[in-house]
């Protein structure tokens, strides 16, 4: 079987058994093809030293270092399957480092701004005149929710309907590769989803809709370059500055401020969708902080 035939079944696996996503399989092609391409078409066939000269030929061309990982990765995953398929007796690219890379804090917003950002939201759904309310409704409840679940932004703009059915504390959320996991809602998350609600199934237009939160989009949903624009809107009414804001901004204080206020790691992984801890562990900066600041306030040689 040449190297071609062994991507392509590669591929397959990881659609049928692990779910992926058509973006992630198409990065991986475009990986594999490469460094195939660079060796000769003899991938598959390829020892470590040869990977190894591929790697330093990306790093020639001037890929980052986080593109260099990111093809690493895609090299490890398809000589791990060629060894658990018994088409290779050894994994070549167990012993290649990965390249060093800075991973940049997250940006994110004090608890503060979170809170005039909320209150921003909740005063006009409040105060808009009736008949206008709907955008301030879903606005305040596409705010609330993200602040309370720390969903991603595609995630939330795609909720179905059936979600908000119950009125819980929590509801279940499919993420990336159709994994389920159960975030919860906050007091006011729950008065805010219940206010939009109201408004949407009094609309003709909306109550038919599969989803929480319909629009008259290809995707029967609310865009989320939309929910994104008119977050920046509503951060500069509240004072804070439009370029600071985003819907990722967001679910980064939703995991920041928990942290801060003693959560654990592994808890706020799960909450967050994160598969692997290696991802959640951009916000040790936070946990170190709180540390220091606990040692600093209770340690008896502190002063």
């Amino acid at each position: 079987m040449k190297s071609g035939a062994r991507i392509e079944a590669f591929l397959e696996m990881m659609s049928a058994e692990r779910g992926a996503a058509d973006n992630t399989l198409a990065s991986y092609r475009r990986d594999l093809e490469d460094a195939s391409e660079f060796l000769g078409g003899r991938l598959a066939d390829a020892d470590a030293p040869a990977i190894r000269g591929y790697l330093d030929d990306i790093a020639g061309r001037g890929f980052a270092a986080t593109s260099q990982a990111r093809k690493l990765s895609a090299l490890r995953q398809f000589f791990r399957f060629l060894y658990a398929e018994g088409l290779r007796t050894d994994d070549p690219t167990g012993v290649l480092d990965s390249p060093k890379k800075d991973r940049p804090l997250p940006k994110t917003m004090s608890e503060a701004e979170t809170g005039r950002l909320l209150d921003r939201a909740a005063m006009e759904a409040s105060e808009t005149a009736e008949g206008d309310s709907l955008a301030a409704t879903r606005l305040h409840a596409l705010v609330e929710v993200l602040y309370a679940t720390g969903l991603r932004v595609s995630e939330l703009v795609s909720l179905p309907l059936t979600v908000a059915l119950r009125d819980e504390r929590f509801f279940v959320v499919r993420g990336k590769g159709e994994k389920d996991r159960m975030v919860p809602l906050s007091a006011k998350a729950r008065e805010a989803m219940r206010r939009w609600l109201g408004d949407r199934n009094a609309n003709p237009r909306l109550v038919e809709s599969p989803f929480l939160f319909p629009a008259s989009s290809e995707s029967g949903h609310v865009p989320r370059q939309v929910f994104a624009r008119e977050l920046k809107g509503l951060a500069a009414r509240a004072g804070i500055a439009s370029a600071k804001i985003s819907p990722h901004v967001l679910r980064h204080a939703f995991a920041s401020h928990l942290l801060q206020n003693g959560a654990d790691l592994r808890a706020v992984q799960q909450l967050l969708g994160h598969s692997d801890i290696s991802t959640t562990q951009i916000y040790t900066h936070v946990l170190e902080e709180r540390l220091l600041k606990l040692v600093n306030e209770h340690h008896p040689l502190a002063d």
